[in-house]
């Protein structure tokens, strides 16, 4: 989770918030953003051409992304009534590319009454055979005894469950009459959360890890087995963190719970991605077959800043694919009013290098989206390029060996400065080092709002930026310093007719 701040709640303290009003009928919903019309959506300049993101509403991790039938299908948390959190549904978008989206109809939703009637929170997918099926963390208010959200005013208990859909769109969906299929967290655990099912297949069995914690000592993943993906018996944390001694409200802030943990195995190696801390992490690592332990050997960052409790999946070709999702960073009362709030992440193609280092780069195919390039401005101090409506992508490569360097995107968006002695790259004064042998790319997007950069195929950097104005500015991008640097521009095509992730027509 992010760190607590005015205009930057993170995803546990939008859930505490929301416990208060969702019992007060009325309350969240006298802000929905139905009211607001499709004309003016689609006419925010803010909004994101070509990322995804629901027509209107709110939106957070994506769910279950998964390769079926020839199509990409993306679920992710939504709130369907308003731009705020609250009422967590799966909404439901599908793509033959992972670039241009259609959305369907809500995919789950609570059950009044049952395990997930406080929201149907997030989780994973897995086909087997003709049919698909999602893991999925259900909640209800429940007593304090079995609660594993606590937030000092309400209890909320999470459980693991299981739905299915046999219709080759994934349309429909049936629960379990078995949920949940883990009613609770081993006993005996002092639990700091219960949420976040991943799972996969090895041989007979199913895999499944929890996102967990134990109380003053640090976050984990629980590791589950099952034969049949409705029996499930609880084995052992797969691995654990240490909890950074200085006590928060909400866990995941000081590192007692990690939240949304991925693991999967990657060119010979085993990767695990959790959230905690307000970010995301990677450990690549050895995973024991026979006492199913992961040993982590390295570590590090994926995300600089806005970016959160992403899932990955395997596409067509064998790749594995992040996604993440993308927050707001303004308050409230500006999401309400714009009647959007959120998006998902580009997608980012990752692999292993032999030493176990995670590289990420965004999807080449993304290049198919490239107007004509961007010619360079007249200038002495540098090369620049202008990006109309704060829309386009930027790549600035340069030779591993290459002297300094700085490139900046104004007015005050970003500025990233290149290192050669330190071999890093330098942003607001703290240092991101390289692999020895990286070139130090900077490969950067820009949509609407939101600013997505890749630093040397290492490390991501997510920034968010707005405006008073009616209109999206200009931005002047320049890169000033050695000679052995090159920076190309274009404008980035919408995937849309009118910004709201539908067909472009034509």
């Amino acid at each position: 989770m992010t760190p607590k701040r005015p205009n930057n709640p993170s995803r546990r303290e939008f859930l505490t918030a929301a416990t208060a009003t969702l019992l007060l009928p009325g309350t969240l919903y006298a802000l929905a953003s139905d009211e607001i019309p499709q004309e003016t959506l689609a006419h925010d300049p803010e909004r994101p051409q070509f990322h995804l993101l629901p027509a209107r509403n709110w939106m957070n991790d994506p769910n279950g992304p998964i390769y079926w039938r020839g199509k990409y299908h993306m679920f992710f948390q939504s709130n369907p009534h308003a731009a705020t959190w609250g009422d967590m549904s799966w909404s439901h978008a599908v793509s033959p590319d992972m670039i241009h989206w259609t959305h369907l109809p809500l995919a789950l939703t609570p059950t009044p009454g049952s395990y997930d009637a406080f929201g149907v929170f997030s989780g994973s997918a897995i086909a087997i055979g003709d049919r698909v099926y999602a893991l999925y963390t259900g909640t209800q208010h429940s007593a304090d005894d079995k609660a594993t959200i606590r937030d000092g005013t309400n209890n909320i208990q999470e459980s693991q469950c299981l739905a299915w859909s046999d219709d080759p769109d994934l349309i429909h969906w049936t629960k379990s009459p078995a949920n949940p299929v883990i009613p609770a967290p081993p006993p005996g655990m002092a639990i700091t959360g219960f949420r976040d099912p991943s799972v996969w297949k090895s041989g007979d069995w199913f895999y499944l890890t929890v996102g967990s914690g134990i109380s003053k000592v640090g976050g984990n993943v629980l590791l589950y087995r099952s034969r049949d993906l409705k029996q499930w018996d609880y084995l052992h944390p797969l691995t654990s963190g240490h909890w950074n001694g200085i006590p928060t409200p909400n866990p995941c802030d000081d590192g007692q719970m990690w939240e949304c943990p991925e693991f999967f195995p990657l060119n010979g190696g085993h990767v695990l991605i959790y959230s905690t801390l307000g970010k995301v992490y990677w450990q690549s690592g050895v995973f024991d077959p026979v006492a199913l332990t992961f040993t982590p050997q390295k570590t590090g960052l994926l995300d600089l800043d806005a970016f959160y409790a992403p899932k990955t999946q395997l596409d067509a070709q064998g790749r594995r694919i992040l996604w993440g999702w993308i927050p707001e960073r303004r308050p409230e009362a500006a999401m309400l009013k714009a009647g959007w709030s959120g998006m998902m992440s580009l997608p980012r193609v990752l692999t292993l290098d032999p030493d176990g280092t995670l590289r990420m780069r965004i999807l080449p195919e993304l290049a198919s989206l490239r107007g004509t390039a961007v010619k360079q401005d007249e200038s002495r101090a540098g090369t620049l390029r202008t990006l109309r409506t704060a829309n386009g992508e930027i790549l600035c490569t340069a030779e591993p060996a290459s002297g300094d360097f700085s490139l900046t995107i104004s007015p005050d968006i970003l500025k990233i400065e290149w290192s050669a002695a330190k071999h890093a790259f330098l942003i607001d004064g703290k240092q991101i080092p390289l692999e020895p042998n990286d070139a130090p790319t900077i490969h950067c997007f820009l949509d609407g709002s939101v600013i997505e950069t890749i630093l040397g195929e290492r490390i991501g950097l997510t920034k968010r930026f707005y405006y008073p104005t009616k209109s999206a500015p200009d931005l002047k991008v320049w890169a000033n310093g050695m000679a052995r640097r090159k920076m190309d521009a274009w404008p980035i095509k919408p995937i849309s007719h009118n910004r709201l992730s539908t067909p472009a027509r034509g």
